[in-house]
């Protein structure tokens, strides 16, 4: 290890599982997520990704953003700061929501969680702090608290999850709904267990006390060392997150409050996410805009392609004929995906081209000379990857 990389890795903070995770990452490979170092992969990332479609796996989501958000008036808060009508949210539940602009510009995506009446906890993928105190002014009575760095955070996704804690002993998880939230009893403490994840499979996050963290690891990895527990690192999320067919910050969308060039930020139409948007309830951010978004039509679409042949079309250039001669976007994340054995992606098309004839222009290498091919795509409307087993309540137990 260099110097620099020893001084950088003294600067970041590290998750309250890192002893654990540092013990199995023999490839020693890490990246960083919002100042927390991040394991890339541990051993190979497609071992990894095969662990959470045939067995299960833990990724850490420590670094993920968390904040508590409580109050007389935090519903009404939260509910003009995203696009989705969150009054309808029950308690003990979870949901999926973006916000934006006011021009109508996706700033983030992230996930509501009812802990109360009058409580709530957002979790997303970048600081938003200062977003949600701006969000809260005018409104009185509301506390935000930022317990990234208090509450731990471990998805537990694959197969053999379900198991894994009914072994556990977890009296009535098998009662736990998809976007439900449980409380159970762990070592004295309280284990908040949401049945919700990043992979499309069955799978569970779960929610502790910092200081309680390493004995749930031990627990977790002491009981599920029979149904093929594993850790599994951003690579291996990425590839099951594609297959699933959701969207990932820096590849899918750009953080409006980030992007320099003038409409290289998306709005959630051009995502695909119009079912976020519900222009039913009262004022919100961006409502104007994004009516006028959906009156007008996205100038992007973002579409799913089955894709001929088996050469991964990251990068490639989508056009509306096979002579490339007409231009009409681009792909945003590609892969030849094990589970559904096809050549998936997905790409941002100019919406007006939807209908037509759709192909990609792909450049692999092989033994170290460059080619290219011209792919037809298809459009798929549904997931690439949506097994029933996540969906069943309760779960196959192994």
């Amino acid at each position: 290890m260099t110097t620099d990389q020893k001084f950088a890795d003294e600067r970041l903070k590290l998750s309250p599982f890192h002893d654990r995770q540092a013990a199995l990452n023999i490839r020693d490979s890490w990246s960083v997520w919002n100042g927390y170092k991040f394991a890339e992969y541990y051993y190979d990332a497609e071992y990894e990704y095969f662990c959470v479609r045939n067995t299960c796996g833990t990724y850490d989501i420590c670094p993920m953003q968390k904040y508590l958000i409580q109050g007389d008036a935090a519903e009404a808060m939260l509910n003009r700061m995203v696009t989705r009508d969150i009054t309808k949210l029950q308690e003990n539940r979870v949901t999926y929501v973006c916000w934006c602009t006011n021009e109508g510009r996706m700033i983030d995506d992230g996930t509501i969680f009812k802990l109360g009446p009058k409580k709530f906890m957002l979790t997303c993928g970048s600081p938003s702090l200062a977003w949600l105190k701006k969000a809260s002014f005018g409104f009185n009575a509301i506390e935000i608290e930022d317990i990234t760095d208090t509450l731990a955070g471990l998805s537990f996704q694959g197969p053999t999850t379900f198991s894994v804690l009914k072994s556990m002993g977890l009296k009535g998880i098998e009662d736990l709904k998809p976007f439900q939230i449980g409380y159970f009893d762990f070592a004295g403490s309280e284990l908040m267990i949401s049945r919700t994840g990043f992979t499309g499979d069955l799978g569970y996050e779960l929610w502790i006390q910092n200081k309680d963290a390493l004995e749930l690891w031990d627990t977790l990895y002491s009981v599920g060392e029979n149904y093929g527990i594993q850790p599994y690192g951003e690579s291996a999320t990425n590839m099951a997150r594609l297959e699933a067919g959701f969207i990932m910050p820096y590849m899918e969308f750009n953080e409006a409050l980030k992007t320099v060039h003038y409409q290289h930020d998306q709005t959630p139409f051009e995502l695909n996410l119009g079912w976020l948007v519900d222009f039913n309830k009262p004022l919100f951010n961006g409502r104007k805009a994004l009516l006028l978004d959906k009156k007008n039509g996205p100038k992007y679409t973002l579409t799913k392609l089955d894709i001929e042949g088996n050469k991964p079309a990251e990068g490639s250039y989508i056009y509306g004929d096979e002579k490339c001669t007409l231009e009409i976007g681009y792909v945003t994340s590609a892969m030849w995906s094990p589970a559904v054995k096809a050549n998936i992606a997905m790409a941002m098309i100019k919406t007006e081209y939807l209908k037509g004839e759709i192909w990609a222009e792909i450049y692999y290498e092989k033994e170290l000379r460059q080619y290219d091919k011209v792919a037809r795509c298809l459009i798929k409307e549904k997931p690439f990857w949506a097994p029933s087993r996540a969906r069943m309540t309760p779960p196959e137990n192994y």
